[in-house]
């Protein structure tokens, strides 16, 4: 067993006891899905910041930022950096006092138990597919590392997260994220500051300033780069997994707090990935992948013990993805769908359907990662789909009473189908903006008519 191996084998260990050792804190359904309400600042701060912080945002940004400069950092870390400010900014502590266990509580308090059954449909989906992904590239990053066949690693890695997932719920995801945060913030300054150390200054004035332009006005019109803004700051802005986060907070200033300051964390690391794809255009140039660049850079100038803290960090950012994803899938089924059914049952039965909820749709997740053609494609696409629709109605509930039921399923319905049509059937050239005036239109037009056509309450009839 080489170092490289070895150091990741130790990592992940580390991550499965946390989670064994968290789950005997488990002893009710907030326990497992909300940590118990309990997250101080910070651990909130630390898994607000890690559980976005993916795989993607390291390798991806890099890479659209090699290729396009800075223009294409719209979505990672610029898009989504900010996605997670205005969450903080405006909604934490509103959701915060809702005292909801899951994102698709609000639907059904605000709105009807059907509404929240047709949320948690459209919002499952993301969540599997996004993990699928995380789970692929997880067993891509033991691969290298290890010689072993992906099917072989992608099965190892998938066991890992989903057990420790299964035991620990949010309170070992949030513990998890802590060690997963701190291993990728370190992994990332090592790499710039040795390749800084290497080309100086004279490395980052060499970069051409057509790639310093941070909006294409070129290529792209207004509308064109509005979307691009507007699927990761809008897109996102409720995301189940950053609310589960929010809701786990032990009060709303933490909630606050804590996502604003995981938001300004994941600009300030997300920044290491843009300085190394900008200067990857002098350091290596002419790569057929540009996605390749962030790795590329690690084998050339990093020895090997200081690559081994690289691809620590590298999974520290895929495990605190992947966990959070299958965790948000499992409770929005379990709380939301399974446990109505079942009324009476215990605080123990629901966390038992809740990790088998998170078994489930952990080996869904595993079955599509060895189809990585197709998760991939479908992943690029999870901040988009249906979220017109949630956004929409997430925002009427919280800050309006104005919309009911019907306006909701509405936007919910009008959101995802012109999201569909737009982006795979006609092709439009702004599919997302589509789908969002869609939903808003849909609730407006929806509720405005609701109001019109309720009966007037007459002291006769109001008595």
């Amino acid at each position: 067993m080489n170092a490289l191996v070895a150091g990741i084998a130790g990592y992940i260990l580390l991550q499965f006891a946390i989670g064994v050792i968290v789950s005997r804190r488990i002893k009710t359904e907030d326990d497992y899905l909300v940590a118990g309400r309990s997250l101080g600042p910070a651990l909130a701060t630390f898994t607000i910041f890690a559980t976005w912080f993916g795989a993607e945002t390291c390798v991806s940004a890099a890479g659209s930022i090699y290729e396009r400069g800075l223009a294409g950092g719209s979505a990672e870390p610029f898009g989504y950096g900010l996605c997670i400010i205005f969450l903080g900014l405006f909604i934490a502590v509103p959701l915060w006092r809702m005292k909801i266990t899951t994102l698709g509580d609000l639907f059904r308090t605000r709105y009807s138990r059907r509404v929240e059954s047709l949320a948690v449909l459209l919002l499952v989906p993301t969540s599997v597919f996004w993990a699928a992904a995380q789970v692929r590239a997880f067993g891509q990053v033991l691969s290298a590392a290890s010689g072993f066949d992906p099917s072989v690693t992608v099965t190892a890695g998938a066991a890992v997260v989903i057990a420790y997932t299964i035991f620990g719920g949010l309170l070992a995801d949030a513990w998890t994220d802590l060690v997963q945060g701190i291993a990728l913030i370190i992994g990332l300054v090592v790499l710039v500051v040795v390749v800084l150390g290497d080309v100086g200054t004279a490395g980052l004035l060499a970069v051409d300033p057509e790639k310093l332009q941070l909006f294409d006005t070129a290529d792209r019109s207004t509308l064109g780069m509005i979307e691009d803004w507007a699927i990761p700051v809008i897109g996102s802005l409720v995301a189940a997994e950053l609310v589960a986060r929010v809701i786990a907070a032990r009060s709303p200033e933490v909630a606050r707090n804590a996502t604003l300051a995981g938001g300004a964390m994941y600009l300030l690391v997300g920044m290491i990935p843009v300085i190394l794809g900008l200067l990857g255009l002098s350091l290596v140039p002419g790569l057929a992948e540009p996605e390749q660049v962030l790795p590329t850079i690690a084998q050339q100038y990093l020895p090997t013990a200081l690559y081994v803290v690289f691809a620590g960090a590298l999974v520290s950012a895929i495990l605190s993805t992947v966990d959070s994803a299958l965790l948000v899938a499992g409770s929005l089924v379990s709380h939301n769908l399974m446990v109505p059914l079942l009324p009476g049952i215990s605080e123990s039965g629901k966390v038992r359907i809740a990790r088998a909820a998170v078994g489930v749709f952990g080996v869904v997740a595993y079955l599509l990662a060895i189809r990585a053609e197709r998760v991939y494609h479908l992943v690029e696409e999870s901040s988009a789909f249906g979220s017109a629709g949630i956004v929409t109605v997430v925002l009427f509930g919280l800050f309006t009473r104005f919309g009911g039921p019907a306006a909701a399923g509405a936007s919910l319905l009008c959101g995802v189908v012109a999201w569909v049509v737009g982006a795979h059937l006609v092709h439009l050239p702004y599919p997302y903006l589509t789908s969002l005036a869609a939903a808003v239109l849909a609730y407006v037009g929806v509720g405005s008519v609701g109001r019109a056509t309720a009966p007037v309450r007459t002291p006769a009839t109001a008595g």
